[in-house]
């Protein structure tokens, strides 16, 4: 009997060492998210809150104590406007604190950065094998070099943008009608549906419009476009009648200036009959 028991006693042992084990292997969430080294432009810029809420970053945003000095002292020492938009940094990184649908940790850095904020957000992002959230240019370039993956919002914000603006014109293929009577509708390559006046006519056709204006949803992207009208000066116009008038005056003028060769004999020779 007693055998049976220590053989129970070591497999469960076994089985309790193995399940421990295994579960030390699997990393948890939180240490499988990467870190985004946010810069102090993007604070600054603000447009972080709004992408923050639609819950597409999924990794954590690390703010280094260093970036928030730098604007603890803009916001204490700059003038006016840079002061403003420094105190507008600082709130930004509160209101993003407070937000359940991102991940924030405050990197213990330091206070100042010696080398620079930029020089030490490239040297965080190669040491925690990181990203960087930024706008700014040359950081953007200088990040591209040293092979660290860059969040630039701006680029977000360009592939975001409509294709085309109010006044651009594009070939468009019409496929149905719109919502008024008088409207017909088509779609750009990347499929923005474009509603165009007064083409009903046209559907089935691919046509020349000018956008007016566009419009961005929760739907998606919709625009606005005309027909542009062929020109009516590719027609052959007539001659102006200026030109006409001008050169029937100047033929009266070159007969008028010119006399008749009978007139300028008699003339010649009473002129000679004067002289004698």
């Amino acid at each position: 009997m007693e055998p049976i028991i220590i053989l129970l006693l070591i497999l469960i042992t076994l089985e309790t060492s193995f399940l421990t084990w295994q579960s030390s292997r699997k990393p948890s969430s939180k240490k499988s998210k990467k870190l985004i080294f946010v810069d102090t432009s993007v604070l600054i810029d603000g447009r972080i809150v709004e992408i923050a809420k639609s819950g597409f970053i999924t990794d954590v945003l690390a703010i280094p104590r260093s970036v928030i000095g730098e604007l603890q002292f803009l916001a204490d020492n700059a003038d006016n406007e840079k002061r403003a938009r420094a105190r507008h940094g600082l709130d930004v990184v509160t209101e993003l604190q407070a937000m359940p649908t991102v991940d924030i940790e405050i990197v213990q850095d330091g206070s100042r950065a010696a080398e620079g904020v930029d020089e030490r957000l490239l040297n965080l992002a190669k040491r925690y094998d990181g990203a960087i959230c930024t706008i700014d240019y040359n950081l953007n370039k200088v990040a591209q070099v040293e092979k660290i993956r860059i969040l630039n919002i701006n680029d977000l914000a360009m592939s975001l943008r409509l294709a085309y603006l109010p006044g651009e014109r594009a070939i468009l293929g019409l496929t149905d009608k719109g919502s008024d009577g008088h409207q017909a509708v088509g779609h750009l390559p990347d499929g923005t549906m474009v509603v165009v006046e007064k083409a009903k006519n046209k559907i089935g056709q691919k046509v020349e419009v000018e956008f007016t204006r566009g419009l961005q949803t929760a739907a998606g992207k919709m625009m606005f476009a005309k027909l542009v009208e062929l020109r009516t000066s590719e027609k052959k116009s007539p001659q102006p009648k200026t030109s006409r008038s001008t050169k029937t005056n100047s033929r009266t003028h070159s007969k008028q200036g010119r006399l008749p060769s009978s007139d300028y004999e008699s003339n010649l020779i009473k002129l000679v009959d004067n002289q004698k």
